[in-house]
């Protein structure tokens, strides 16, 4: 019974820690206080966004462009191709990241085994590097008269194989999640 209650309780431990190293993304906005929201009515976006700094509209800019269009239609926005009064713009960035982590196997370090019994050279390290991806989504959305930017979203955080396998489903997550934080509304 003993046995059975501590595997569990093991499975349980290896669990939380799993649900502690894929923490969701933090996200920040800033606006312009001073910026009266209600009066913009229509949104579009620039003639060539953060994402297509190739000259040619990308798969990802399509992902942008249509989790944007949802958000903002169901704010009451309207889509305008020619003179709209917000812009919205976005960039992606992707990178690796290392960190150095303590050594799992040993509560003190991967040099553990030597504890209590003589130690090694004074450079060594308890510690293993560790690298990943590590993502940042911009959202920006700008008076397109004025050219002066509104509000900003940003999200950041680390980049699991999933969500770059399904860029499409977590583009569209992370902009919604932003925009959740956006205070405006066209005044009807």
């Amino acid at each position: 019974m003993f046995s059975r209650s501590l595997s569990v309780v093991s499975v349980f431990v290896f669990l939380l820690a799993g649900c502690a190293t894929t923490s969701a993304p933090k996200t920040r906005v800033d606006y312009d206080k001073s910026a009266d929201l209600s009066v913009y009515r229509t949104y579009g976006f620039p003639q060539e966004t953060g994402t297509d700094r190739g000259g040619y509209s990308t798969l990802v800019t399509s992902y942008f462009k249509s989790a944007v269009s949802t958000q903002m239609d169901a704010r009451g926005y309207k889509y305008s191709a020619d003179h709209p009064d917000l812009l919205v713009n976005f960039y992606m960035n992707t990178r690796d990241r290392t960190e150095s982590r303590p050594d799992p196997a040993s509560p003190y370090g991967y040099y553990g085994y030597r504890y209590g019994l003589y130690s090694g050279w004074p450079m060594y390290d308890n510690d293993r590097l560790v690298t990943y991806k590590y993502g940042t989504i911009n959202l920006d959305i700008v008076d397109a008269e004025k050219k002066q930017l509104v509000w900003e979203g940003v999200s950041e955080g680390r980049v699991t194989e999933e969500a770059l396998a399904n860029q499409k489903a977590t583009i569209n997550a992370v902009v919604t999640e932003l925009m959740r934080q956006y205070p405006g509304k066209p005044n009807m």
